[in-house]
């Protein structure tokens, strides 16, 4: 598994880290016993990056991180989480009094005096302009609450007005062969600058694994189910916004692509996670797992060489099916 530099941090992560939303809650329960295996298989393949959030499980996933780490002290990775979205979304709730309450709670799920790298969790646009913000993180940065921050964002725009901040550290955004949009602009803006790119929703919320069908179903529970017309939070983190069934004939050409394309026994979800770690500017790749199988199938992709022409084939599909509707939106 390849190591790379975690922006400015002086860190060093996983091409492909582990997302782990899914072992916090709305993707349906997941027990004690699978999550620690999930994390077991990620780590045992390399993986020196877990993405969590307060809100996962409403900390569980923190804690579950902690448990493992307890576990398993040899393990030398990098623990990032999230803070923000445990109140109303709007931007006078963004102050330094907050900041301190939920980082006190995100340091004792996570057992650890100085968080590695926080995240502002897809705050309110106008966070992103407010100067007293990021003199509040840096502060947290000078006391040694925490060792560096980035923000967690929706859009485009949030995206380019956070890497001009000299302090944020790493930019999470949306970005998979279903939504290229970050192409465009905001790679090429975080080169530039040296700050990390963490894609997040890599699969498609799990169309890109070419598994689902029209007829496919998920638990009462799961976000799959309840927020695709955004009624929970912002529509594009399901699906990555895209419509359930475009979205699915799609992945049958992606399917076909890999196919004709990518290496002999290639899935379509190793060469979604190769074809995005290969893209000029994304440092790492953050797919979830919900079972040790997965976990170690998702970090494998880390080895899978995919032609140039795969590019082409990738935007083709996107043209046909997404373009229209999804670049304007994010």
């Amino acid at each position: 598994m390849e190591q790379r530099a975690f922006g400015r941090t002086g860190r060093e992560i996983s091409e492909i880290g582990l997302g782990t939303w899914q072992l916090g809650g709305d993707w349906g329960e997941v027990r004690d016993a699978e999550a620690f295996a999930v994390l077991d298989a990620a780590a045992e393949s390399g993986v020196t990056l877990f993405d969590s959030a307060d809100v996962y499980g409403d900390g569980r996933s923190e804690r579950r991180i902690a448990a493992w780490r307890k576990a398993n002290p040899g393990w030398r990775g990098t623990v990032i989480t999230k803070m923000g979205r445990r109140v109303e979304q709007v931007p006078s709730n963004y102050v330094a009094a907050n900041f301190r309450t939920w980082l006190d709670r995100s340091r004792a799920n996570l057992e650890v005096d100085t968080l590695d790298l926080v995240q502002l969790h897809c705050p309110p646009s106008a966070v992103y302009g407010d100067d007293a913000v990021f003199e509040a993180l840096d502060a947290l940065v000078d006391d040694g609450t925490i060792a560096g921050y980035g923000v967690s964002v929706e859009r485009e725009a949030e995206a380019l007005e956070a890497i001009a901040r000299p302090g944020v550290q790493s930019v999470q955004i949306i970005l998979n062969a279903f939504r290229l949009k970050p192409l465009d602009r905001v790679l090429p803006a975080a080169r530039e600058a040296g700050t990390a790119i963490l894609a997040r929703v890599p699969l498609a919320s799990g169309l890109l694994s070419g598994r689902y069908d029209e007829d496919t179903t998920f638990a009462p529970d799961d976000h799959r189910t309840f927020n695709r017309d955004g009624a929970a939070f912002d529509q594009g983190e399901t699906f990555s916004g895209v419509d359930f069934a475009e979205g699915v004939a799609a992945a049958r050409e992606f399917a076909a692509l890999v196919g004709d394309l990518a290496p002999e026994g290639t899935t379509s979800a190793q060469a979604a996670l190769a074809w995005l770690v290969s893209r000029p500017g994304v440092t790492a790749a953050i797919p979830g797992a919900r079972s040790a199988a997965q976990a170690r199938a998702n970090a494998s992709a880390a080895d899978v060489v995919l032609p140039d022409t795969f590019q082409a084939g990738v935007e083709a599909i996107y043209d046909r099916h997404f373009r229209a509707v999804i670049h304007p939106k994010w």
